[in-house]
């Protein structure tokens, strides 16, 4: 059969047995397929960008964990005492090591515990319920009996043992069970509190203390991270005041709270972001989601007035070439007493001895008093002291009358403080009149009981029962930071 050429007319016309409602049902359906199949693109796109973002939440989450826990093994793991729930009140202990980086890579200390020691020892007791927190800070210089390192400096329980051992010696001396631990790097907290937009405190008196950075004026005002640091590293400005080790820890304190409330105080993304430059400067056995959930549960607090703050009660002594601090054990029992219960460690502002000079000013003391018949403990009552005591520099160090006559102070002494006409290699104790040697005698045993006792009579014009005259053997022994 002889084919024809198809015409424009063949071409435009329809198909033998075709319905123009089947075109349009069939091309309905090619749309439908077409959308269908691109939904199911979309969705397979969403859930794979889904599962990235969740895969790199848990590698950043996880990296975050791994740095926060560096260093936290099952020697300290087991040392610490898990809270019935999460939710009930704790007790953390904080410590400041002057372990840095260029000292763990250098040939002279290393990364072994052995080489370091804890300068600044915090024990924290976290009260999510009433969302409040005390802070008590332990001093460095605080003898305590270690059983097979004998009697030494709380600070040495650090080179002992590294920190499982430090959790161990503060909770039996403490008297109460340590939940968590966090180790901080002060030295590179500078940089969280500039990206906090600095922090805001009241710093009660002028801070010139060249060994800790540049001066701080007193006053209400917002310090960047350099001015946070030399505030937690001064000593040297309360010379005149006395142990410049309490007024420092009143400071760390201080500034702790002061970071706490700028922290809490952020969006819940950037306090992810600010727990990710915490792991950078903090070890700690919490998990970011522990983190998470103390920050959500303690979200509320009443920075201002439900934070408190105290130290251990101590009393100075000078022996064998050192400064080491004697625990007042009685007072450190009523002030532990106080703590567990729920209230300031101190019961008056009277018995701050940083009030007014360093630190929160204690404004933040609730009303109400642990009874007598409530504390479960029974304490010698120690005998008065009627000795009045004047203490003399012969050094020209700068503070060493007025930390030696604080320390007296604690025991019951009045003090008053002055110089010397002349420098001492030696410290003296002595007597203004025959019936006061006794007294001279109980002074210089609560310095350390290997000072002369010498009768003065006539020497210095005083009212005073007893003088101190301190002399460079007492001063060689304080470290400039």
């Amino acid at each position: 059969m002889k084919k024809r050429d198809m015409t424009e007319q063949d071409l435009s016309s329809e198909p033998i047995g075709w319905d123009r409602d089947d075109v349009s049902y069939y091309a309905k359906q090619r749309k439908k397929r077409s959308r269908k199949k691109a939904l199911i693109i979309t969705l397979v796109v969403c859930v794979c960008v889904i599962g990235a973002l969740a895969a790199a939440a848990i590698v950043w989450a996880m990296g975050i964990q791994a740095s926060l826990n560096e260093g936290v093994d099952e020697n300290i793991r087991n040392v610490l005492t898990d809270t019935e729930s999460v939710d009930d009140p704790f007790y953390m202990l904080l410590l400041g090591v002057d372990k840095n980086k260029d000292r763990a890579e250098s040939s002279e200390y290393g990364e072994e515990d052995s080489a370091y020691r804890s300068d600044t020892i915090i024990l924290a007791r976290i009260d999510p319920p009433q969302k409040q927190v005390t802070l008590v800070s332990l001093h460095r210089d605080l003898l305590v009996d270690m059983d097979e390192y004998g009697v030494n400096k709380l600070n040495n329980a650090y080179s002992f043992g590294g920190p499982s051992y430090v959790i161990e010696v503060v909770s039996e001396l403490a008297g109460v069970p340590i939940s968590h631990y966090a180790e901080v790097n002060f030295d590179e907290f500078d940089e969280l509190v500039d990206s906090l937009g600095g922090i805001e405190v009241d710093v009660p008196i002028d801070i010139n203390d060249p060994y800790a950075g540049e001066p701080i004026s007193a006053g209400p005002q917002t310090l960047d991270g350099a001015q946070a640091l030399t505030l937690c590293r001064s000593r040297h400005a309360y010379d005149d005041y006395g142990d410049g080790d309490v007024f420092r820890a009143a400071n760390q304190r201080m500034v702790i709270a002061a970071i706490a409330k700028k922290i809490m105080a952020v969006d819940p993304l950037t306090l992810a972001s600010t727990i990710s430059q915490l792991a950078e400067m903090v070890t700690t056995d919490m998990s970011v989601g522990d983190l998470l959930h103390l920050a959500d549960e303690m979200r509320g607090i009443d920075l201002d007035n439900n934070v408190y703050s105290g130290m251990t009660p101590t009393t100075s002594l000078y022996q064998n070439g050192g400064w080491y601090e004697l625990l007042d054990t009685e007072a450190w029992q009523t002030m532990m007493a106080r703590v567990d219960s729920g209230l300031s460690p101190y019961a008056s502002a009277d018995e701050d001895l940083t009030a007014g000079l360093a630190g929160s000013q204690t404004e933040n003391i609730k009303n109400g008093e642990v009874s007598e018949d409530s504390l479960t403990f029974q304490t010698d009552t120690p005998e008065d002291v009627d000795a009045t005591v004047l203490v003399l520099n012969g050094t020209g160090i700068g503070g060493l009358a007025s930390r030696v006559a604080a320390s007296l102070e604690r025991l019951g002494y009045e003090t008053s403080t002055g110089n010397a006409a002349n420098d001492y290699d030696y410290s003296v104790v002595a007597y203004s009149s025959p019936e006061n040697r006794a007294a001279a005698e109980a002074v210089a045993s609560a310095l350390g009981g290997s000072i002369d006792i010498e009768d003065w009579q006539g020497v210095y014009e005083t009212d005073s029962d007893v003088i101190v005259v301190l002399g460079l053997d007492m001063a060689n022994s304080v470290d400039p930071l």
